[in-house]
Formats: structure tokens, sequence, C-alpha cells
């Protein structure tokens, strides 16, 4: 290695090319829906095959520019920490209250401070996701254990 180099976008290249394999052959083992569809395996895979080209991507870099820089450290952990607590919020108090909470506060993380533009994501995210998964993909959440308004929208 040549000084000044860094071994980062290999390391990185690769670990996201494993991540995405391993998580192309997870998403292959999700079932088809009831007609023999992809359904709910669709974004799964699109997610695993991004991983892959953008591991590929990585790893293409030029030698010397993958130098890692700490100032977006604490916005990498802060969006580690919101999808852990959003997939534990999903099963707690179910999709529609967990999204509203969620997709403002990734907007956060990402500089986004506009009210407005928080008020909108925590409306408009849960609907667009809810058509998108629920209706056109037949995708539906697990329930919330303590509360879900699912429950209460879908009653009336």
């Amino acid at each position: 290695m040549t000084p000044g180099t860094s071994p980062a976008p290999r390391v990185v290249g690769v670990a996201l090319i494993l991540i995405g394999m391993g998580a192309t052959l997870t998403s292959m083992g999700i079932a088809l829906d009831p007609y023999g569809r992809w359904g709910a395996r669709l974004f799964p895979l699109a997610g695993s095959v991004a991983l892959i080209l953008l591991g590929a991507a990585e790893l293409r870099q030029a030698p010397g520019t993958g130098a890692v820089e700490r100032r977006h450290l604490p916005a990498i952990a802060a969006l580690l920490v919101l999808s852990v607590g959003y997939v534990w919020a999903i099963s707690a108090v179910g999709y529609l209250i967990a999204t509203a909470v969620a997709a403002p506060a990734a907007l956060w993380v990402f500089g986004v401070r506009r009210p407005l533009g928080l008020l909108t994501a925590a409306v408009l995210c849960p609907v667009a996701y809810h058509l998108v998964f629920f209706e056109l993909l037949g995708v539906f959440p697990p329930l919330g254990r303590y509360v879900d308004l699912l429950d209460v929208v879908g009653g009336v």
C-alpha cells in the first residue's frame, strides 16, 4: 500500500457485497404471496442488489480517496439507533405510529429542521408506505403489541 492510501474502500466494498449476498439469500427465503407473486420479496431483493452494486462501486473507487470522515459518525450512529428503534416500535405500537415518528426523526438527522417539512413527513410517509406495501404489494406488518392505529382505522 502506498503512503496516504486507505484500505477502507476495499474493506467497505467487500463488506457491502457480502452483506448484500447474505441479504439476497435471505430475501429468497421469503414466501411468495398466495397468488404466487414475489410481493414481500420485491423490496428486500432490491435492497440486497443495491448493496451488492454499492459494494462493487466502492471497490472501483480510486486508491487513496476512501478516508473516513469522522464528522459523519454521529449521524451514522443516530441512523443505526433510529433503525433499530423503528423496528422495535413497529412491533410495540404498530406501523402507523412508528413511521409517523421515525420519518421526521430521520429527516432531522439529515438536517431538515423546518416544522412543516417534519410534519409533512410524519403524515405522508405512513400514507405512502401504506399504499405501496399494503395496497399494492399486499404485505402487512405485524400488529402492535400495546396499541395499533390500524385497528382503529380499520374498524371505522
